[in-house]
């Protein structure tokens, strides 16, 4: 168990790091097209197509990572002012219908993947891509942070800390 539970770590983080060179290549894109342009030359098109996915793919793989660091956006203001009795059970009770958000979510991408994949639809604008390559990232991200979720509700650590303010 000890071992399946490594291997997912590390395919969390393996996605995070995908996610982390995306957002390097959008840096170097981004330049590259301004210079591009100020130098009177039109970009290629597959460089615009590339930045687009690359956003979309980015802000997916890193998702579950971000969950399973705490490293989403929350407000604590009101788990703040919980008293320290009330607040794991809270917690719990939040992490519970971020579960249930993201399977209705990973779900019905997986629905929508299905239905790409079974039409054969394709995105088309600078190229013919396969629409499933691109929706195939729902389910598997949304599946993924329901688990995360779920470490929170079930497991040792809660989502909330108790304590408002700016975390590091």
């Amino acid at each position: 168990m000890h071992h399946l539970s490594r291997l997912y770590a590390s395919l969390l983080t393996g996605m995070a790091v995908i996610a982390g060179v995306m957002l390097v290549w959008l840096m170097v894109a981004i330049v590259i097209s301004v210079g591009l342009r100020n130098l009177g030359l039109q970009p290629p098109a597959w460089l615009f197509l590339s930045t687009e996915y690359s956003m979309f793919y980015l802000t997916l793989l890193g998702a579950p990572w971000l969950v399973r660091q705490k490293g989403h956006v929350q407000i604590e203001l009101l788990t703040a002012a919980l008293p320290h009795a009330v607040l794991p059970a809270f917690s719990r009770l939040v992490a519970l219908g971020c579960v249930v958000v993201c399977a209705i979510l990973a779900w019905k991408g997986l629905d929508l993947l299905l239905m790409n994949w079974q039409r054969s639809d394709y995105d088309v604008r600078a190229f013919f891509v396969p629409k499933w390559i691109l929706t195939v990232a729902f389910p598997v991200s949304f599946g993924l942070m329901a688990v995360e979720f779920a470490r929170f509700v079930v497991g040792p650590d809660t989502l909330h800390s108790g304590e408002a303010g700016i975390k590091e």
